[in-house]
């Protein structure tokens, strides 16, 4: 029925509803919601039409299509899917420079530090075996380097961008969007599948490098897994962060 209402995502810092065609994102940080307004506004990649905008609301028109997946389950779409979503994500890196930061452009000492106070976090809770942190932390260091700021979505899940076919109708969740490392998102959107890597980096073109794609892997599932487990998500799942990392063993 259309008047349902469906809960897509919710935890304690913020929560988005479907209700028809509209999409309702509750967050109690305002200003992770006006920077997702300024992003969509600038970003050159389709984007959901702002309905209306009362913080701490945002009011989103639902897109066109479908994701290519999600993390833990298969990845659909086809060669050519994945080459249209590459394709999109070096267009917005190419893309005039927000004026401010985002998540993907923490500073090396920045993510050293957090990541350091992670690695000790889920040892010192049994959440993870000191072998596995210990190696993923090393794997991890490909991605301190320097890096040419591109305009980054910071959270580019391969659930946020939405395909009709082999066309991108869509990017959605923009509030960690800035200047950042531009391998940062493409590793986050091929997090977990690293079987359609070729295909997504043959849409990008260029250059890329794969030991800093992998550095990011294992970096970002460190980072998430002890934050997932205590929110109610369960990065233990098939596929998911846990076996993310368990696959740089």
């Amino acid at each position: 029925m259309d008047d349902e209402v469906e809960v897509v995502v919710a935890h304690s810092e913020r929560a988005t509803l479907r209700v028809g065609d509209v999409y309702l994102k509750v967050d109690a940080d305002r200003a992770r919601v006006d920077v997702e307004v300024q992003a969509m506004a600038l970003a050159p990649v389709p984007t959901p039409d702002v309905l209306w905008h009362k913080p701490p609301v945002l009011a989103l028109a639902a897109l066109r299509g479908t994701t290519l997946g999600r993390l833990g389950g298969t990845s659909t779409g086809t060669s050519a899917a994945w080459m249209a979503a590459g394709a999109a994500i070096r267009q917005l890196h190419e893309a005039p420079l927000p004026s401010w930061t985002g998540r993907a452009g923490r500073s090396v000492v920045t993510l050293a530090e957090e990541l350091d106070r992670e690695c000790r976090l889920l040892v010192a809770k049994g959440l993870l075996p000191a072998e596995l942190v210990i190696r993923n932390r090393q794997v991890a260091e490909a991605a301190f380097r320097e890096w040419t700021p591109a305009f980054t979505h910071g959270d580019l899940q391969i659930a946020h961008v939405f395909l009709d076919g082999d066309e991108v109708t869509g990017v959605i969740d923009w509030s960690e969007a800035g200047q950042g490392d531009p391998l940062y998102d493409l590793a986050t959107f091929s997090l977990g599948h690293e079987e359609r890597l070729g295909d997504l980096l043959a849409g990008y073109g260029g250059h890329v490098d794969l030991e800093v794609v992998r550095a990011w892997w294992a970096l970002r599932s460190l980072l998430a897994v002890r934050w997932l487990s205590e929110h109610g998500f369960d990065p233990f799942a098939p596929g998911c962060e846990v076996d993310v990392l368990k696959s740089r063993m």
